[in-house]
């Protein structure tokens, strides 16, 4: 039941924000930042938790994840260093996952040329 209801929570996600591409003029960048605010906003408002419990990576993978991390690590820091973890919260918090990706990125660049699309 879990990979059920992973797969319909972070289905209707992904519908959702397909249908915000074709029926609006909304640009991918957009909307990928508004998933992540809507993640950081989900958390603050203690809705996030219950969600990523029920649905897992349903919940936790499109980006909506991205922005409870950095909503998580910028509370703790600001809980504990005070203003100043508003700057570097999220950053500490986010930094093995944007590394990876930036490494993994890289990677994959050495072993694929960029083609041209026609």
């Amino acid at each position: 039941m879990d990979y059920f209801n992973a797969f319909w929570v972070g289905g209707l996600i992904c519908a959702l924000c397909q249908i915000l591409l074709d029926r609006t003029k909304m640009m991918p960048g957009r909307i990928m930042v508004m998933l992540v605010c809507g993640g950081a906003v989900l958390s603050f408002l203690d809705v996030f938790e219950p969600l990523l419990s029920y649905a897992g990576a349903g919940a936790s993978v499109p980006l909506l994840g991205f922005g409870n991390i950095l909503y998580k690590g910028v509370s703790e820091a600001v809980d504990s260093q005070g203003f100043l973890g508003l700057f570097t919260g999220g950053l500490k918090a986010s930094a093995a996952g944007i590394s990876g990706a930036l490494i993994f990125g890289y990677l994959v660049s050495l072993f694929f040329g960029p083609k041209m699309k026609d």
